[in-house]
């Protein structure tokens, strides 16, 4: 079996000098980076447009098929002309490198975008046309649903006036023509967005790199695909939800948590064969080469609160189970897919992880837990089968670094004890952390960057059931070194886990050019 390993890095994390890491330099230097340390995977966060008022949440986005238009090159669009230089460095994209600034965001790169698409003679693209046509089935009713959006005001779908909340025909076709332009301006950021990163993905699959992308299991309650197909969603009659996603207390949330996502009408799905899903996971393996399901345990059961209720007014229903994975094997064959099988586990969710044959996720920090210490943790790496994919952290979790720091002397005592280490220094602890990673017996080993990095929770990427704070932090220029590249790649290589397909047409690129 191939042991490979990986970085797990948002594309909004990357530096850049407009506010926001996105399809730039900085991206395909990073897959140069990648290649250099010996690294299989890059792993990134749901590329999906959000919204300032969902927190920015990549979780909550409008579309389980849209891109977002924050990580389009701001440089391509300066080099193929329909924006210059000193109208981009006229915008304040906030003034913290190491942050985005979403509200600025807001405000202040959309204007910029219409410029761009305002001397694109876009209707006049054959490549453009091309790109609605394929699209259609899904770009149509998003760039519409855009469109209408911001025609009431950004105000949220469900307050709409009835004959466009309905989706009825008539209506439909009406505001298609009253908002034309700005219909078209949201299937232009589509298409500037598919085609910028698909020649970034080309590229990183070129350097033998492959993609893992992240997909919500639930999506936006303010978003267009429950607008367009609100039956295949928990709805009353005047499509408004009646149940809502969330889940019970657990060791991110002692008060358990309010999503408010739609769940889905699972007997509907099932009648048309999971059509709705088997599409999403095509696309997906169109934008991805692995694609990591977020919260894989809502297919077995799933939490439902009651509109309006809390988290403690909560039960749980019955999911599709291997109904709906069976359905994506019937039309899409074996496919690369990560279950993320983290929270409360149970005999329905672990038999399902194992029917699915997919590969689960274990993250050391749940290792070490103070409310379970015991050598049977399945989290503690000699627990492990070789099918399942190893992280120090995920985009929820402390850096590596901060929760070791932030431990009590007890479980400090009880990871250094189960790594037979007294003597390395907390601001070493997390390279021997990640040696544990990768030496296990674990498919494959995934580290945030700030993980390699050794940096403290200031560089976190999320606290589950905060709002505000989440999802900004970035790189600064320069801060990822060669020196880190080279200690990445001797990791990789002690462990048996470096990328030799990328290493040898590296090695080979080098002595053609000399």
């Amino acid at each position: 079996m191939n042991r490979y390993a990986g970085v797990l890095l948002s594309v909004t994390s990357l530096p850049s000098k407009y506010g926001i890491g996105c399809f730039d330099k900085a991206a395909y230097d990073f897959v140069d980076f990648l290649e250099k340390s010996g690294q299989r995977y890059w792993q990134i966060l749901p590329l999906g447009a959000s919204s300032h008022s969902s927190f920015d949440s990549p979780y909550q986005a409008y579309s389980a098929f849209a891109g977002n238009p924050y990580l389009i090159s701001l440089d391509d669009l300066i080099e193929e002309g329909v924006l210059t230089q000193e109208e981009v460095d006229a915008v304040d994209f906030g003034s913290d490198p190491a942050h985005v600034d979403y509200e600025k965001f807001s405000k202040n790169r959309l204007p910029l975008l219409h410029k761009a698409y305002e001397r694109s003679n876009i209707s006049q693209n054959v490549e453009y046309l091309i790109f609605c046509q394929e699209n259609h089935w899904w770009l149509d009713d998003f760039a519409l649903f855009m469109a209408v959006k911001e025609f009431f005001g950004g105000a949220n779908w469900n307050s709409w006036p009835e004959d466009i909340r309905m989706h009825y025909g008539p209506a439909l076709d009406y505001y298609n023509t009253k908002l034309y332009f700005d219909v078209e301006f949201h299937k232009y950021l589509q298409f500037k967005f598919a085609q910028q990163w698909f020649k970034l993905k080309k590229y990183a699959n070129e350097k033998h790199i492959q993609i893992v992308g992240d997909i919500p299991i639930y999506v936006s309650p303010d978003g267009s695909d429950i607008w367009a197909s609100p039956e295949m969603f928990q709805l009353d009659e005047n499509n408004h939800p009646t149940q809502i996603a969330g889940c019970p207390p657990d060791s991110f949330s002692a008060d358990g948590q309010v999503w408010g996502n739609p769940l889905y009408r699972w007997d509907r799905h099932a009648a048309t064969g999971y059509q709705w899903w088997v599409t999403r996971m095509w696309y997906s393996f169109k934008l991805y080469d692995v694609v990591r399901i977020d919260h894989f345990r809502g297919f077995d059961e799933y939490f439902c609160i009651p509109m309006g209720g809390t988290a403690k007014d909560g039960h749980w229903e019955k999911g599709p189970g291997m109904d709906l994975f069976n359905a994506i094997r019937a039309n899409l064959g074996e496919k690369a897919v990560i279950a993320e099988d983290l929270g409360l586990m149970t005999p329905g969710v672990r038999q399902l992880v194992k029917d699915s044959t997919f590969p689960n996720m274990k993250v050391l920090q749940f290792a070490f837990d103070a409310a379970d210490t015991g050598a049977a943790n399945e989290y503690l790496p000699h627990n492990y089968n070789s099918n399942c994919v190893v992280y120090t952290g995920t985009h929820d979790n402390e850096t590596i670094a901060g929760w070791f720091a932030g431990l009590d002397k007890e479980n400090k005592d009880h990871v250094r004890a189960y790594l037979c280490d007294e003597a390395t220094p907390i601001k070493r602890m997390h390279k021997k952390l990640i040696s544990l990673g990768l030496m296990c017996c674990a498919k494959d080993c995934i580290v945030p960057m700030q993980d390699w990095m050794g940096l403290d929770n200031s560089a976190r990427m999320n606290v589950p059931g905060t709002v505000n704070v989440n999802w900004s932090w970035r790189l600064l220029p320069g801060q990822v070194t060669r020196e880190l590249g080279e200690e990445m790649l001797a990791f990789t290589k002690r462990y048996g886990r470096a990328n030799w397909d990328a290493l040898n047409a590296l090695e080979k690129a080098a002595k053609i050019s000399e």
